[in-house]
């Protein structure tokens, strides 16, 4: 039986916008779904725009975010080591993997948005019948992503994402460079959510998405079932 390969794609963005204050990627985003993948058996490849650290969020390494799954991660040296070093996303092809699997943070709004290295590895995975997958901000990698009609991808298409009543309650909503709700909304998407912090996971066909840091496990299940199918 061959083993499974899901690309995990990180954010390298660490600026928030102008504020002098630094994001990343949640690490409660990566590590549930990551544990998840290694615990099924998968085979797990990072990899990020610029190769290397990619930046961690510093507020999800607080003591009110951390989760079983985050706490592994900070006694785990051999995955931290893996995550300092991670591959340089335009020297990976989609053909080499079964699946792909964006954790979020703040930084995907900036360097994953509209990274035409991510957007064509996205349009390939969906062109050869695999799934995709995001979680609470990184659902921005899917904005601009089309598809062989050369329509958004996400449009009609049941799709979750960090709330605008979410972006309001952690104060963002004037430094993000837009709502991801709302540009969910601008491409057609059938935009879905529950109460803010409650955990949702969306699938409609091959794109699966969810919507706050509470939802990562359920994205990286629904990734393992369509996987598995």
């Amino acid at each position: 039986m061959n083993t499974k390969k899901i690309l995990m794609v990180l954010t390298s963005h660490a600026d928030l916008g102008n504020t002098g204050e630094k994001t990343g990627f949640w690490i409660e985003e990566f590590a549930a779904p990551y544990y998840t993948f290694k615990d099924a058996g998968i085979e797990v490849t990072l990899a990020s725009p610029l190769g290397g650290q990619p930046p961690i969020d510093p507020k999800s390494e607080l003591d009110d975010f951390q989760t079983p799954a985050t706490v592994k991660y900070f006694a785990d040296s051999e995955t931290q080591n893996l995550v300092a070093n991670t591959r340089v996303l335009a020297e990976l092809n989609a053909d080499d993997f079964d699946a792909v699997f964006y954790p979020g943070g703040h930084g995907p709004l900036w360097d994953l948005t509209e990274n035409t290295t991510s957007i064509q590895l996205i349009e390939n995975f969906l062109a050869s019948n695999k799934p995709v997958a995001a979680v609470c901000h990184a659902t921005a990698a899917f904005l601009n992503v089309k598809n062989s009609t050369g329509e958004y991808a996400i449009k009609g298409k049941a799709i979750s994402g960090f709330t605008n009543t979410e972006e309001a309650a952690v104060e963002l909503t004037d430094i993000v460079p837009f709502l991801l709700e709302d540009e969910l909304i601008k491409r057609g998407g059938d935009y879905q959510k529950v109460e803010d912090w409650n955990a949702f996971a969306v699938q409609d066909g091959l794109i699966i998405s969810g919507q706050n840091p509470a939802s990562s496990t359920l994205v990286a299940q629904k990734l393992l079932s369509q996987l598995n199918a």
